[in-house]
């Protein structure tokens, strides 16, 4: 079936919805209240309500499920899926879902990688978000209003095409959706110059557990900080924020070097870890380190180190920088390519050089690997004897991988409570544990998981500690999670995530949503049981 056809299935798939939900009551309980509170025709209620015996209800839920551990018969569904074209149908849906007593889930790319945007143990809805994706740029102001459905990839390419100077430090990833990035804290290439993604909000706009639309003046500075790292679903639906553009320079320069241990890869990655958190704030060195087959050895696995770096600056400044911060890496000016921003977002895409920065714009929907993700962070430099000791556990554990983030720069001049996300000066790296398989059935996620278990406590004697700290947006249910939604259970992974601001996050939201409506797996709790 080619593209074109399958916008008007979806509409004609939607059309039918209310024909084929009539017997169910729940969904025609919703369907009037929604069609009552937003003011809609029944054929315009039928068109954002998807019911579960809908023939469109099986690709609106896939289209954006981004991990297949959670695109299974057994994994359980929502009951109805709201797909709002209009700010006032996602006032109306949780008015109508507070009422019918059932939990929602909100999805704005379904990058969580617990699913919790789509999944839940209990009867619940999605509220989701693709269809609400405008994106507003002002280049007087330097900044956007960017809804909370559209793609890091959509946001990417509208800049671009209304401007060479401007861009934005948020992820690498193009599918990513913007609601869940911004409001988990968000990061990118840019991030040691100029700090998280959700630093560079100055607005927002959304909807309460009263089904009000708010902004930032209306919802008031406390709720305005919560969800600015705070995960936006424990607080309401967040429609759209407004956020401000970065200026950056017309060259920017990447390079990508790799290195075997039967190199010098443990000389490069002593001198990486006292680098890359304090040199110019201009560049940023993202460090793999991933068990591959030995070139040396025939049959016998080693550990790969590839760093890949952004510089904003040319290449004969890049040389000279590193030349004499880090010689160890032999950087020539050969390995180095000069690009525009727009390029560079490609570029750490793997997208070939000379493609059309239109390819941002496919959002690849129903399309997932089986996937893991931990995290961790460094405030010490691993000493060399204990990269030994990991490279050895990493080549016997056999196929998980890290990734490590520096920090510096703009991050150290942030105070830890200014948002949610608390790690900033005092924190080196951010460390993503990575699994990826292609194999589905429990026997392969059982072997994985344990894999990825191993890794994390690999490093257990090198990271942060009480708490090991945590990222929100590398979601990851074993270091806690709630079922009676009581603050006890919170605290478990709210201060891995959040440190010292977890208390106060847990004062926002007693007060702004006091019932606890708002709530998941690993949802900020209320002072008192919900």
């Amino acid at each position: 079936m080619g593209k074109s056809t399958l916008p008007l299935l979806f509409v004609f798939l939607l059309h039918v919805s209310a024909s084929w939900a009539a017997s169910d009551p729940l969904f025609n309980t919703i369907s009037q209240c929604v069609s009552a509170q937003a003011k809609l025709q029944s054929g315009e209620v039928s068109k954002i309500l998807v019911a579960k015996d809908s023939p469109s209800y099986t690709s609106v839920l896939q289209n954006y499920i981004r991990n297949a551990r959670f695109n299974t018969s057994a994994t359980p569904k929502p009951v109805i899926i709201v797909t709002p074209t209009a700010e006032s149908h996602v006032s109306a849906a949780v008015v109508c879902a507070k009422k019918s007593r059932i939990q929602i889930r909100i999805r704005s790319g379904g990058h969580d990688y617990e699913g919790v945007s789509y999944v839940s143990d209990v009867a619940f809805i999605i509220i989701d978000m693709f269809n609400l994706r405008s994106i507003d740029i002002d280049l007087k102001t330097q900044t956007a209003w960017v809804q909370t459905g559209a793609t890091l990839g959509e946001l990417y390419y509208s800049i671009s095409q209304k401007s060479n100077t401007l861009g934005f430090p948020a992820g690498v990833c193009p599918t990513v959706g913007v609601g869940g990035h911004i409001s988990g804290g968000g990061y990118g290439f840019l991030i040691r110059k100029f700090g998280l993604t959700t630093d560079n909000v100055v607005n927002a706009k959304i909807v309460d557990v009263q089904g009000r639309i708010l902004d930032r003046k209306s919802m008031g500075e406390d709720l305005f900080w919560a969800i600015r790292g705070g995960g936006g679903a424990s607080f309401g639906v967040i429609l759209s924020f407004q956020i401000r553009l970065v200026t950056l320079p017309p060259t920017i320069s990447v390079f990508r070097l790799e290195r075997y241990l039967e190199e010098n890869a443990t000389d490069i990655v002593v001198k990486y870890q006292q680098v890359a958190p304090t040199t110019d704030e201009n560049l940023f060195m993202r460090m793999l380190v991933q068990p591959v087959d030995s070139k040396v050895k025939k049959g016998e696995k080693t550990v790969r180190i590839t760093i890949i770096a952004e510089f904003q600056g040319d290449a004969n400044t890049l040389v000279a920088l590193l030349g004499k911060e880090f010689p160890e890496l032999g950087l020539k000016k050969g390995d180095i390519a000069e690009m525009s921003w727009i390029q560079s977002v490609l570029w750490w895409n793997q997208i070939p050089n000379g493609t059309a920065p239109s390819v941002l714009l496919e959002r690849n929907v129903n399309d997932a690997d089986f996937v893991r993700r931990k995290s961790d962070y460094l405030k010490t430099p691993i000493p060399r004897a204990g990269l030994e000791s990991l490279w050895t556990k990493i080549v016997a554990i056999g196929k998980p991988g890290l990734v490590f983030n520096p920090y510096g720069g703009k991050m150290n001049q942030i105070p830890p409570t200014a948002t949610p996300f608390a790690h900033r000066a005092g924190f080196l790296f951010k460390i993503q544990h990575s699994i990826t398989w292609s194999e589905p059935g429990p026997e392969e996620e059982q072997l994985h998981t344990s894999e990825i278990r191993q890794l994390h406590n690999a490093l257990t004697p090198y990271v942060s500690q009480n708490p090991r700290s945590a990222y929100l947006n590398y979601r990851d249910f074993d270091i806690g999670i709630s079922q009676k939604g009581t603050y006890e259970e919170g605290k478990v992974y709210g201060e891995k995530y959040f440190n010292q601001n977890f208390d106060r996050l847990v004062q926002v939201k007693t007060e702004v949503d006091p019932e606890n409506f708002f709530r998941n797996q690993q949802s900020i709790p209320t002072r008192s049981k919900a």
